[in-house]
């Protein structure tokens, strides 16, 4: 009797020493895999680099284009998708939408959208067909002639990547790619300026990453104004409370109210002076 229960302790210890040890094998396998693959997968910053504008692609209506011709007057907003992905890229995508619907700026009258698959093997049948699904949820009126849907060749779409950092891979298993989430803007001559992580694009943010691509062409006073108290954080990608510029600008608002408050109080006092009855 206390053999077999012997027996059985050591039976369910070394059990125990075998599930350990296969949970710790497999904890070891899933963080390397995840450094791996965080190693291959990701957007490398590369602000003000330029963008290869003779990389040649198809437009949603099946003809042949470059960037350079979506450059040259306006700002740009990139991002590089595949139209049959089934999670993060509408993901992307409706996020983009989102905030460009809240934006006073249109598609086309004051920035223009580019829109790349980079699946080789999607087509601008495909890519028209998502054009149109958007640009019906899309407010503004000049969207058809400034949000453009693209499909490439594998050799442009991985010069494009490389030139904006964006680290992606095909998986086959799943026959899907691997890709990190987020957006850039480019300067009117084809200049990264400004990149938005994963898939919430403030329309705030969105708004001033625009202006200042566009070197102040765009915008208002009051913008030029509110990127004196926030600037950029690459870190991030997203504007946070500068608070040097902010402190200045706190100053000299009190400064020209205390000034104003004087100014009106001295007035007020000689009004009085000269109402005062003289005696004769």
């Amino acid at each position: 009797m206390r053999f077999a229960m012997a027996t059985s302790r050591t039976y369910v210890g070394f059990l125990r020493a075998i599930i350990l040890t296969l949970f710790l094998s497999l904890q070891v396998n899933a963080q390397s895999y995840t450094e791996n693959l965080q190693q291959r997968i990701g957007i490398d910053q590369k602000l003000g680099d330029q963008l290869p504008l003779d990389l040649p692609f198809v437009d949603s209506d099946g003809n042949p284009v470059h960037l350079r011709d979506y450059f040259g007057d306006k700002p740009v907003i990139l991002s590089l998708v595949y139209f049959d992905c089934p999670m993060l890229c509408t993901q992307v995508i409706n996020s983009l939408l989102r905030a460009m619907n809240v934006l006073s700026f249109g598609a086309g009258t004051e920035f223009d959208v580019l829109t790349i698959s980079i699946d080789p093997g999607e087509t601008p049948e495909l890519a028209n067909a998502k054009k149109i699904e958007y640009l019906k949820n899309y407010r503004g009126r000049e969207g058809s002639t400034g949000w453009h849907f693209l499909t490439g060749d594998q050799q442009q779409i991985d010069q494009l990547a490389a030139a904006v950092g964006f680290r992606y891979e095909y998986d086959e298993p799943t026959d899907q790619y691997i890709h990190a989430s987020g957006i850039m803007v480019l300067t009117p001559e084809g200049k990264l300026a400004r990149y938005f992580y994963g898939i919430d694009y403030p329309p705030r943010d969105l708004r001033w990453g625009l202006v200042e691509a566009a070197d102040g062409a765009i915008g208002n006073p009051v913008d030029q104004l509110l990127l004196l108290c926030y600037s950029y954080d690459p870190m991030t990608g997203k504007y946070g409370l500068y608070i040097r510029n902010s402190l200045r600008i706190g100053g000299l608002a009190t400064i020209l109210a205390l000034g104003s408050f004087i100014v009106v109080m001295l007035r007020r006092e000689r009004r009085g002076e000269l109402q005062q009855p003289q005696s004769n």
